[in-house]
């Protein structure tokens, strides 16, 4: 059973119908009873890092976290499982993997000058192994963000794409992971990247 954490803040429609179409079980909650007796939780996000993270249930995804069960943060979601954003002034955020958030500058350092937000579709380049590329080939995912991880730790990167910076695209670290591009608007590879979190979840909860 995944949980999807409704804090105001998420497309939970696209997400919750991409779970549908994969077969999996899942809720909509911001209850913290319910939201810890999830399997897996996934941690949605548009918009502002700041208003998300004045809206979060911290200390309940924290808590889960702890629990060692998997978590994954999909676009805005995932800029939060790090230490800090410098939108709208610098904001700490769950501090959960190592990097900060920074601005697309808009501006090469030639001097010329590039599109921000970030939007279309750009090629994954595999960084480091992980359950949660098992099975997939590099292929192109679909961003829409004006803010990229900077990942302090390279430990944590997972898979990446160039858009004038390097865009840490999926991290990973344990049982907190984040994406990110929008999966579920990505065609096959975002699906299958998604059905390979269902999969870390199932084998998750065969063992305890």
């Amino acid at each position: 059973m995944i949980g999807i954490v409704d804090y105001g803040m998420g497309n939970l429609f696209s997400v919750s119908k991409a779970l549908e179409r994969l077969g999996a079980d899942y809720f909509i909650s911001a209850n913290k009873k319910e939201l810890l007796q999830a399997d897996g939780l996934i941690l949605p996000g548009v918009g502002s890092f700041r208003d998300a993270m004045e809206r979060l249930p911290v200390e309940t995804i924290k808590e889960f976290v702890a629990t060692g069960k998997p978590l994954l943060g999909i676009c805005l979601g995932m800029q939060l499982l790090f230490e800090q954003s410098e939108e709208n002034g610098l904001t700490k955020g769950l501090g959960l993997l190592p990097g900060s958030v920074r601005r697309f500058p808009g501006r090469t350092s030639e001097g010329a000058t590039y599109k921000v937000p970030h939007m279309g579709w750009n090629r994954l380049e595999f960084v480091n192994n992980s359950p949660l590329l098992k099975n997939v080939e590099e292929d192109y995912v679909y961003f829409v963000h004006s803010y990229y991880v900077d990942a302090k730790n390279s430990d944590v990167l997972l898979a990446k794409a160039d858009y004038h910076e390097q865009v840490s695209a999926v991290v990973g670290r344990d049982n907190v992971m984040g994406m990110q591009f929008h999966p579920e608007k990505s065609s096959k590879l975002g699906m299958a990247l998604l059905d390979n979190f269902l999969q870390m979840v199932e084998e998750r909860k065969a063992v305890q």
